[in-house]
């Protein structure tokens, strides 16, 4: 499992790394960088994010999905409450 850690360095920065863990023990860890403003921070922690999305496998691939294609079925039933009770 990854996550991000972020911690105050000596020189008062914001250090950002990821790591990872295995059986509740840190196996792994990657810097990212350390930053001193807001927007710095920001930007370390959406480069942390990709580097734990490198390797994955996107659950849909979004760029071959033409919604021209999607049909939907409208299925008719009781609303909700007015059902009959068995």
């Amino acid at each position: 499992m990854a996550f991000v850690r972020k911690f105050k360095t000596a020189s008062g920065a914001t250090g950002v790394q990821v790591c990872w863990k295995e059986h509740s023990e840190v196996v792994r860890t990657e810097h990212i960088g350390s930053a001193t403003t807001e927007e710095e921070l920001r930007k370390l922690m959406v480069d942390a994010q990709k580097v734990i999305d490198r390797g994955k496998q996107s659950l849909f691939d979004l760029d071959s999905f033409n919604d021209e294609d999607v049909k939907f079925d409208l299925i008719e039933g009781a609303p909700a409450g007015k059902r009959r009770k068995k």
